[in-house]
Order: structure tokens, then sequence, then C-alpha cells
């Protein structure tokens, strides 16, 4: 692991040098004259001077080298349908989409707002709003109008871009009504409104408001100069998920983002031009906007837009699509792999997927069992990599790339290059030794691609992520972690998930990783419940892999001690939960996160609140009936 140490090294402490090197990885029309300013941190500005261009880099630059190759391949199982693009009908679909936006004001500096769900012209817009010098922010298609409405005050787009409807597990959304309730709460209206119509649900057009394909059809063959933008200037915002009072904007530049992507696709993901990429996540998120649209695109690669779950039509769904296109890199999430493992195992060895090189999952920490599992059921490297929406692109992971290591279940492997990160004491600031917990920080400057700034409000910038450990200015990602004696991280869940129990603290990530080792648990969560003996104690819900090992009251009761008996010999008695209860499901976000606070506030009897992204309203049902 030498070659490795050896890399990240020459990124931290030769660091003008090593990214100076790594920006010739992509094409710049004014080349940047100096690599880094950190004389004002923890604002970085990185490849000062430099004039690039997000979408060009994308889209035209490889139009010389593999016009006819596909570079955008949508599927959709919800509505049956596919389309597949070129890099040259790319190309065409973004310079027709960036006419319409120009045609309504749109230009640099100004904002576009997307609230969309899977299709293709979520990535035309985004790509289009990137070559005219426009800052797009995504919304996730499953807001609320009150979240929504939010967002658009904060942003002030220009112009909204929206569709009729998405769908999910065969259920239509509507879309339209959502926008427009948003619409009526905000204060900011844009100038104009854009609906794709994909026929699923009612979407009335009012004054100001167009349809996209009417639009398109005028701009048939459009083309549309690249605005060159100094590499510090915005190219979109993302508003981090969970936020409370005014959403938090995370800014991401245009340069450094750009390097960092290129750079990313051959050391961490091992690709090379003309391969495949599937990535599961969704544009609404960051790992959407970095490996769905611009990552692959920008190595050169094919990229794969899913609009569907990992079960429909069945679980194989995933494997039938890296067969049939090929797929080299396979970019998913620890929640899809446990809904996987609750089918039928012969699935997974229905498809030919010898094209397939690695499998990466990242989103939440990914628990041994399961990283197990798929492991050995497909025969493939699993690597699990660590970062935030505020990151942008990993900040711990394997990089086999730069060298192969073995992995280590539980662990995202080591510090990616670019970032120094430490284990910090939270009271004291010092550095921790390996063994020991701590937060995870990381020593400013950061690296290219990571957060500028807080949209509109430096100042909550520096007050949120960096003044939150004493004594010492450093970026915390706010989770706990270790490193162990050979260098491997472990992320151990959020600071903020940390109960205290009768003057223990404790983490509930730990524990539901070590119910999670019992044979035969699928899912787990653990969260802490407020209690008037101990101040908290932990409560812990399960899904099983058969359900019927529970059925009657004998049954469940033994199964509890049983699970108790896991977590005592693992972490101790201090950390057995209260109780343990059986479930169906977990309330989870579309995103396949577990709702962890609703299920607290559902325990301590308080309104859980807005449910807007939630998948299965009756799972907070089932939390309920099994809290009688």
């Amino acid at each position: 692991m030498q070659k490795i140490r050896d890399f990240h090294y020459a990124s931290i402490h030769q660091r003008q040098e090593f990214w100076r090197r790594e920006g010739g990885r992509i094409h710049w029309e004014t080349p940047f004259e100096r690599t880094l300013d950190d004389s004002r941190l923890p604002f970085a500005r990185w490849y000062v001077g430099g004039k690039t261009n997000l979408c060009y880099n994308a889209v035209d630059r490889w139009l010389p080298l593999q016009a006819d190759r596909q570079a955008l391949i949508w599927v959709s199982t919800e509505v049956d349908q596919e389309r597949i693009y070129t890099q040259a009908q790319l190309h065409d679909e973004v310079n027709a989409v960036a006419a319409m936006l120009r045609e309504q004001g749109v230009g640099q500096g100004d904002r576009v707002l997307l609230y969309m769900p899977m299709i293709p012209e979520a990535v035309f817009t985004m790509l289009a709003c990137a070559r005219l010098g426009a800052i797009h922010s995504v919304v996730f298609g499953g807001f609320a109008a009150h979240n929504l409405a939010q967002r658009i005050d904060d942003a002030r787009p220009k112009v909204i871009v929206s569709a009729d409807a998405g769908s999910r597990g065969g259920k239509v959304m509507p879309y339209k009504p959502l926008l427009d309730q948003a619409l009526d709460l905000s204060q900011s209206r844009p100038a104009a409104v854009i609906i794709v119509d994909r026929g699923l649900a009612p979407a009335p057009l009012a004054d100001g408001q167009w349809d996209y394909a009417e639009l398109r059809a005028r701009h048939e063959g459009a083309r549309v100069p690249v605005t060159w933008l100094e590499s510090s200037e915005p190219s979109y915002i993302l508003y981090t998920s969970g936020t409370t009072g005014k959403p938090k904007g995370v800014q991401r530049d245009t340069g450094g983002y750009t390097v960092a992507l290129a750079a990313s696709m051959e050391y961490i993901f091992n690709g090379k031009p003309g391969e495949t990429f599937f990535c599961t996540s969704d544009i609404g998120w960051v790992v959407g906007h970095s490996y769905i649209v611009y990552g692959p695109l920008i190595g050169g690669q094919a990229t794969i837009l899913y609009e569907g779950t990992p079960v429909r039509p069945d679980g194989a769904i995933l494997w039938k699509l890296v067969e049939r296109f090929k797929v080299n890199t396979l970019f998913s999430a620890p929640t899809a792999v446990r809904v996987l493992k609750r089918q039928d195992p012969e699935l997974l060895r229905r498809h030919d997927l010898s094209s397939l090189r690695t499998l990466y999952l990242a989103g939440e920490p990914l628990d041994e069992p399961t990283a197990r599992w798929i492991g050995e059921a497909l025969g493939k490297p699993v690597i699990d990599n660590y970062w935030q929406t505020e990151s942008g692109w990993p900040i711990l992971s394997a990089q086999p790339g730069v060298e192969r290591t073995p992995p280590r279940l539980g662990s995202p492997s080591f510090p990616t290059y670019g970032y120094d990160v430490r284990v910090i004491d939270e009271s004291t600031g010092q550095d921790l030794e390996a063994g020991r917990k701590g937060v995870v920080a990381i020593v400013p400057p950061l690296p290219p691609g990571a957060m500028s700034t807080i949209w509109g409000d430096d100042e909550r910038f520096v007050r949120t992520y960096f003044e939150s450990i004493p004594g010492r200015q450093v970026y915390s990602t706010f989770d706990w972690g270790r490193v162990d004696d050979d260098g491997y991280w472990f992320i151990l869940g959020r600071t903020d998930d940390v109960i205290n129990v009768a003057g223990h603290r404790l983490g509930t990530r730990e524990i539901e990783e070590s119910i999670s080792s019992h044979a035969k648990v699928a899912e787990c969560a653990v969260v802490g419940v407020a209690d008037a003996l101990k101040g908290q104690v932990a409560a812990a819900f399960v899904v099983l892999k058969d359900p019927s090992q529970a059925e009657g009251a004998d049954a469940m009761r033994a199964l509890e001690g049983d699970m108790m008996r896991v977590v005592d010999q693992q972490l101790g008695a201090v950390a057995r939960p209260a109780r343990i209860r059986f479930v169906a499901a977990l309330p989870k976000t579309r995103s396949g996160k577990v709702l962890r606070r609703a299920i607290v506030a559902v325990c301590e009897g308080r309104d859980p609140g807005d449910l807007a992204t939630i998948e299965d309203p009756n799972a907070l049902e089932l939390i309920k009936e099994s809290l009688k």
C-alpha cells in the first residue's frame, strides 16, 4: 500500500505541483495562471484565471474522437421505454435546450431550477445550463411544495424546468401540481416555466408556462456557443437534504470540479474512454450530478440513466442492464443491495456479468454482512466509498487506478488524494492516534471539486463547517470515525446520532452493525429515544430475511433475545437496545436513506414532520404498530 500512501502524500504536501499536473486532464480555453489561491482560508480558489466549461469537457471535446459512440443510455422500467443517444446526438439535444433557455433570457450567472424525474431531458437541461454559464439547481423530484418553494426563494431562478409526472414502482407521481403549489407559496416568481409532458398526468399550462416539445421543435439544429467561465465561477447549487429553516445550498465551482471528476474516473473508478458507467442514483442527489451526468461524460464514457427500482420487473433488472450494455463499472447504494439480498439468489446468476469490473457502493455506511454477501455473490470486487454532498466526490475510497489494495470489510479504505483527513477529539481539537474514535475532519484547503461556499452566505459556510472544533479551523464532516493500525478508515455514524444512555455515549451505527451481523437480519435501524430514567435508550427496528421466523410471541421473544446476546458479545451490555422490534419495512426516502428522525418522533409520540420524500408512508405505520 506504499504507492497509494505516497500518492496521497504528494497531493497534500506537494499540492501545487500535484494539482497543476492533474489540471492538464481537461480543456482550458484560457490557461490558468495559478493552481491554488489559499490566501483566505477556508475559502480556496483552484486554477485561478483559467477559463473552461463543464459542458464542453463533457460533450464537445469528445466529438472528434467518438461522435458515433453511445453517450447517454436511458432505460425506464416504469414506462417501458428507452432511448440511446450518441455523442453527436447528445450534442444536438444540449444545443437545442441551450437555445430554448437563451430565448427565455437565461445567460451567465442566471439560475435555472430543475424539478424533474429521471428522464433524458433533465440531463440535456443540466448540460445546457453549463454551456450557457448558467447555474443549475436540481431539486429532487419528490420534495413537497413547501420544500420546493424554499429552494425557489433561495436560488431565485429565472427559469424552472419540470415535468407532468414521474413514476416509482409503477405508481405515477404528479409533479406539476406540486410545482404550481410551490410557485403560489414562493416569493420569487421565475420568468418562465418549461414542462416536459410525458402523458402521465394532466399538466395544463398557465401564463408563462411552455411545453418543452414545442420549444424543442422550434430550435431544431440550433448551435449555441460555449460560455467560457473563470474556474471559480459557480457551476451549480445543490441543497442538502434534511435541512431545517433556510435551505443550505452547496455551491460548486467550475474548473476544480471538472478536474476532480476527470481524475476520479481514472484513479478511483479505474475507467477508460469508450467504457460504460452505470450509477443507480438520482440526479437530485450529488452522486447523480457527479457520476450519472458529469463524471462519466467528462471521462469519455457512456452513462446509463435508469428510471426504476432494483426489483422491477424483478430482482435481476440491474444485472440484465449490465449484460445488455456491457457495463464496466456499477455504482449503487448499500440499501439497494440489501433489497436485492431479500430476492431469489438465482437472479444473480441469470445474466452474463463478465464485462463488470467492480461494484462501488456509497450513500450510507456499508455493513459487513451486506458487503460480504454481494461480493461473494458477484465474484467481483466491492468498493465502499465515503463522501458527502459538500465534497462532490469521494473523501475515502480504495483507488485501484493508483494501486490495488486488499479490501477490509466495513471500511471505505483510505483518504482520497487531495483530502487531508484526520480523526480529531471533539473537545480538545487534537489529532487522535489509531484505534481512537473521534470526529472525521478535513484540514483546509478543501481539494478541487469540493464545495466553495454556501450559496449567498459565506458567513454560514464558515460557521457551519469550520467552527465546530474548538481552537482549530478544520472542516467537520459531523461523522464519527476511527483508523486501524493498518491505515484503514471506519465511519461510525453521525455525531448527531450519538446517544447518551445513563452517561454512556453510544453510536447507533455501531449497534446497527452488531445487530446486522445476525444471520437472520436483512435490515436494521437503531435510534435514540428519550427516556425519563436514562436520558436516552436505544430502540432497534429489524427487517428479517424471513418474517415467518418471528411469527408468534414466543418466537419473537426468542429471536429478540438471541440478537441481544449478539450485541452483548460484540459491544457489551451497555450497548444493548431497550427493545428490538420486528417490522416488514423501514421508512425510507426514495433514494434509500432510512428516515431515522421520523422513527424517533414516532417513538416519542411527536409529529414526524414533512415526509415528502418517504418511499412508503405505510412503513411509519408499521413502526407505530410495533410499538403497541
